[in-house]
């Protein structure tokens, strides 16, 4: 006969190191909620699609990192954005994928290397309509949540009392060192917001769904830039986050290559500055563009981020059958 006892040898966390780390409630939750994502979007006429999710290249982004596999074999992709640009330049029509995705030096509550993204792409809209399908698709899972919609501007201005556009490296350096107590020398505009509103704005959001729109320039990433109203300078992107946590990314998307060609140059040089491994462009997606791909918003969501707010949840490994 086992013994129950036995089970705590080399447990942790009180749980025997061969078990889930998500509860078998949990996991049933998980499986009727991605069941109902996928019915979300066939209602709609979107089309699933799948991805490489090894590929011989990958994303020149300098705040992300590929893991790599060894021999040459390629990369283990960041998202399926490229692929899914390249079957929107082919002709698709409206698609998503919902399937593991890989970064490396992800680990945390809310982080792990291997995690499943939502993406899709919705040919004929731009940002605002394609943030009103994710409020739309949070909505049909959880029907009471509140929608908040913000300029990110506007929560700049509001918690740490400055024009986001409009500001200065010595400016923001300058509100760092005295609300955060941190005196970094050399960096860029795009770190400094970025550190500015993850310590003193996100904390100001409220349980609600939060949608920010109107990003700064300097963090366009592969979203389309234009001028507001007050002729500043505003990329078309958006976030979504709920209960605090951010749940999605998304842009108008750029489609003009000679700019995505210009972009890519950037990255590949500020990965220089910072000391990270080369990357090289990607060709295929260069060559996509180049093709002529449809007018289109798309966006990354999360999908276990997603299912720890809707379960209460708190760290991202109750919501995975297995930690990696």
């Amino acid at each position: 006969m086992r013994r129950p006892f036995l089970c705590v040898v080399g447990t942790s966390m009180g749980k025997c190191v061969w078990q889930p780390t998500a509860s078998i409630p949990t996991l049933q939750a998980r499986a009727l909620a991605l069941a109902h994502i996928r019915a979300f979007f066939s209602e709609r006429g979107v089309m699933e699609v799948e991805t490489p999710q090894l590929a011989a290249t990958t994303v020149t982004d300098p705040q992300l990192d590929s893991l790599s596999l060894v021999a040459g074999a390629g990369f283990l992709q960041t998202s399926p954005e490229y692929f899914m640009k390249r079957l929107l330049s082919a002709g698709s029509g409206p698609i998503f994928s919902m399937a593991k995705a890989f970064r490396a030096d992800e680990q945390g509550k809310h982080h792990s290397p291997e995690f499943t993204m939502l993406e899709w792409y919705r040919p004929g809209f731009d940002d605002r309509q394609l943030a009103e399908e994710v409020v739309n698709l949070v909505g049909s899972l959880a029907p009471a949540s509140r929608v908040q919609r913000n300029s990110y501007a506007e929560l700049f201005r509001q918690a740490c009392g400055l024009n986001p556009h409009q500001a200065t490296v010595v400016e923001l350096r300058q509100l760092a060192g005295e609300a955060l107590d941190i005196h970094w020398l050399d960096e860029n505009k795009s770190l400094w917001l970025d550190l500015l509103f993850t310590h003193l704005v996100e904390p100001t959001f409220s349980d609600c769904v939060q949608v920010v729109f109107d990003y700064p320039e300097c963090q366009s990433a592969l979203a389309k830039v234009e001028q507001n109203a007050q002729g500043e300078w505003i990329a078309r992107r958006f976030e979504v986050y709920w209960k605090g946590l951010e749940l999605a990314n998304g842009y108008w998307e750029l489609t003009d290559a000679n700019e995505q060609r210009r972009r890519f140059d950037a990255d590949v040089a500020a990965r220089k500055t910072m000391n990270k491994r080369h990357i090289e462009p990607d060709q295929g997606l260069l060559a996509a563009l180049d093709a002529g791909m449809p007018a289109c918003a798309g966006v990354a969501l999360g999908v276990d981020r997603l299912l720890m707010c809707l379960l209460e949840l708190t760290s991202i490994e109750q919501v995975q059958s297995f930690r990696g």
